[in-house]
């Protein structure tokens, strides 16, 4: 079950590559290119970045695409049909030299203002001097980009790596370029009136949460908030959302969660549980809130976008509760 450990197995971790997997026979001439709107490009050797200082942090990825399935109920959408699984929450640690950049049970490596420094880019940049203001990334062997403020990238104070240690393995895909660009790239979101022909408009919406049955009368499962902000709160209901009610939280098992507590891992998911009584079959709900009251959208009707991504709204379970004879 995917919620049994608090840091994902790696078989259990999903697996999504837009493009064909590297097959690197030296690791040591291995080069990612740091190209685009600066001074002083370059192409970086894996040593000029395992040179640099190491830094570990935990981490939930998730496929934008998790929960895609339950858009297609609504309407058939465009991409893998991902359940609720395509997550997993990482710990990112400095170990042994291993392999490129991905999402893999335990991992580490530099942090990007670190690596930008190394091109020219100082601490604290927002705007490089030929105008780039974004930092884009690309897949090795694919057409896939994603891309961050400059602002972020350069802060040595934010969680930003460039991952190359993943538990001691090899990783499922690779970064090619570092692009520093003018406007940022990333995922579109297609409206609900959108075709498979039509274009769309681009929208954001925040956190989810989903759950798993230990028993009948126990939920438990996971709750993931955007921006690094807290949980505020997971509540259950066991009537279709008459009534609710709240469920534990916790990071580290046998300690609550308090979402505004420092030491908490704020870029990873808050795990959850709830005993609640079904006497009879029923709808089972999870919706949770996060610190800047960001709250999940009810159906997923209002947020069905032709890609199938970054389905948030409540989480619902049809189940039938039976009792034994005996």
């Amino acid at each position: 079950m995917l919620i049994t450990t608090y840091v994902t197995p790696v078989d259990l971790f999903y697996k999504r590559n837009h493009g064909p997997i590297p097959i690197v026979d030296d690791i040591e001439r291995y080069s990612v290119s740091v190209r685009g709107l600066i001074e002083n490009p370059k192409m970086l050797s894996m040593k000029d970045i395992w040179d640099l200082p190491k830094y570990d942090v935990t981490a939930t990825l998730q496929c934008a695409g998790n929960r895609r399935t339950a858009m297609s109920k609504v309407r058939t959408v465009k991409g893998v049909g991902w359940d609720i699984a395509a997550i997993g929450n990482g710990l990112l640690s400095p170990s042994s030299k291993i392999k490129l950049f991905a999402p893999f049970t335990v991992w580490g490596g530099a942090k990007l203002a670190d690596v930008l420094e190394l091109v020219g880019i100082p601490k604290f940049t927002s705007t490089t001097q030929s105008g780039g203001k974004h930092v884009e990334f690309e897949e090795n062997g694919g057409p896939y980009k994603a891309s961050i403020p400059l602002s972020q990238a350069s802060n040595p104070e934010a969680d930003v790596l460039l991952a190359y240690e993943m538990n001691g393995e090899c990783a499922i895909c690779s970064l090619e370029d570092i692009n520093v660009i003018k406007h940022g790239k990333g995922q579109v979101l297609l409206p609900v009136f959108a075709s498979m022909d039509g274009p769309g408009l681009l929208c954001k919406i925040y956190q989810l949460a989903h759950f798993y049955f230990c028993v009948q009368i126990t939920v438990s499962g996971y709750a993931a908030a955007g921006g690094g902000r807290g949980v505020e709160r997971v509540d259950i209901s066991v009537d279709g959302g008459k009534t609710w009610v709240e469920a534990s939280r916790y990071q580290k098992p046998g300690i609550p969660y308090v979402s505004d507590d420092e030491n908490n891992d704020k870029w990873a998911w808050v795990l959850f549980e709830a005993k609640v009584d079904a006497p009879h079959s029923t709808e089972i709900v999870a919706k949770a809130v996060d610190t800047a009251a960001n709250v999940q959208p009810e159906s997923v009707e209002e947020i069905w976008n032709l890609r199938g991504v970054l389905n948030t709204s409540w989480h619902k379970v049809q189940v039938r509760v039976g009792h034994s004879a005996m």
